[in-house]
């Protein structure tokens, strides 16, 4: 029985997970595959899980150096060391695996340049949705479909923040606060509740599925900083909820891709993800609809799609299969930015004769259509009004909130969220 000597750079909480379930798995490994896997060097600045002195490796350039080594893992994550040890590791002809999101959506054709000129390869499933096996799915098992679009909820932290504010009726910078105390939540979250993390992994996941690359400058991006508990409590008294969704649909060579604070029917199945976990929902030409669902994050969860990525390059005798849209200038590529969906408005108002008009009105002058009007709380200065629009161009929208702020009556716009049916 052959045993692949690989490395593994980082040691937190995925790279330590990864050596564990190394650890861990290796007999059911040895019984499905047929070969074994040892952990040779392990390249970190903190080992927080007990590693034997000879496999700690002193620098990237000992592993290079290592003609035994045939993968590396790269668990570090950033854009700058990670970068560098990627790149040099690939140079030598070593298969990299990386869950390293970030670093991939910025810099995904060049690093994939780098396995192609030296024959190595590159794998990233984890990189997206933890341990749900969504990427090798789209390349490898819908390559007979055409998939039309995509709804996502690919952030563990933000979901649980949205779906502790609906279960319990708390607002937002209270759970956040919980969240970053149970560890569900960074000391910085902005990543997190600014979509960040989750734009990153809608480049790439949107890119594998349609076969164009989406550049992270090409994706609407907005955070779930403005969602409160009473957008939460109206949403559900009009049968739906709130999620931070990565949306991105084709149309021939038309090309939409955002990520948002989203309204959903509770009917529909990605309505009732909740806590920490993340679901894909896709349409493919032919298979229709499917939905992926799973741990997002952790230990354990990612570290399994790292070890599935190591083992299937090694089936693979590490061959790169390379993506030859991530070279394409997407010239015959169109990015729309008017999309068209429904929204939630909720405007604070003084409580006068006639705003409820003056505003209907300028929908109307705008081709906004109303499907229902909800007016909360008691007379003032300071009176929520909310709509819900039918489907709308994003321009048409925009237009007429931008006249309705100048009215007199009208004190703000409280929240703007997409409805998505």
């Amino acid at each position: 029985m052959k045993i692949y000597d690989i490395a593994i750079l980082g040691l937190g909480t995925v790279g330590g997970g990864t050596y564990r379930v190394i650890e861990k798995e290796q007999e059911q490994i040895i019984k499905k595959e047929g070969f074994g896997i040892n952990v040779k060097k392990v390249l970190a600045l903190d080992y927080s899980v007990d590693i034997p002195e000879e496999k700690k490796a002193h620098s990237i350039d000992e592993i290079i150096e290592d003609p035994d080594i045939k993968v590396v893992c790269e668990l570090i994550g950033g854009k700058t060391i990670a970068k560098d040890f990627i790149i040099k590791c690939l140079k030598a002809g070593k298969t990299v695996v990386s869950a390293n999101k970030e670093l991939i959506a910025h810099s995904w054709g060049e690093i994939q340049n780098a396995a192609k000129e030296s024959g190595a390869g590159f794998y990233f499933e984890a990189s997206v949705g933890g341990g749900i096996p969504i990427l090798r799915a789209v390349q490898e098992s819908l390559q007979a479909n055409t998939i039309n679009s995509i709804y996502a909820i690919i952030n563990g932290t933000t979901n649980y923040i949205l779906s502790d504010m609906e279960d319990h009726n708390r607002d937002f910078d209270e759970v956040l606060k919980e969240a970053q105390a149970l560890g569900y939540a960074e000391a910085d979250p902005t990543s997190d509740i600014e979509a960040f993390d989750s734009t990153y992994k809608l480049s790439i996941l949107s890119s594998m599925a349609f076969g164009v690359h989406i550049p992270i400058e090409k994706i609407y991006r907005e955070g779930i900083t403005r969602i409160t508990g009473q957008d939460m409590q109206i949403a559900h008294e009009l049968g739906m909820t709130i999620k931070l969704l990565a949306i991105a649909k084709k149309n021939g060579n038309e090309v939409e891709a955002r990520v948002h604070p989203t309204m959903i029917p509770l009917s529909h199945p990605i309505a009732s993800v909740k806590g920490v976990f993340n679901s894909i929902y896709l349409n493919g030409s032919a298979v229709g609809e499917l939905m992926f669902y799973g741990k997002g994050a952790g230990a354990f969860p990612t570290a399994s799609s790292v070890v599935s990525d190591i083992i299937y390059a090694i089936n693979m005798d590490r061959q790169h299969k390379y993506a030859d849209y991530l070279d394409s200038d997407n010239t015959d590529v169109r990015f729309s930015t008017n999309w068209v969906s429904g929204y939630y408005l909720r405007f604070s108002v003084a409580d006068r004769p006639g705003v409820l008009a003056k505003i209907a009105g300028l929908m109307g002058k705008h081709n906004v259509g109303i499907a229902s009007v909800i007016q909360k709380g008691t007379a003032g200065d300071d009176v929520p009004l909310i709509f819900v629009t039918y489907d709308t161009a994003e321009e048409d929208l925009n237009a007429a909130l931008t006249e309705i702020c100048l009215l007199d009556e009208v004190n703000e716009v409280s929240a703007s969220i997409r409805v998505e049916q």
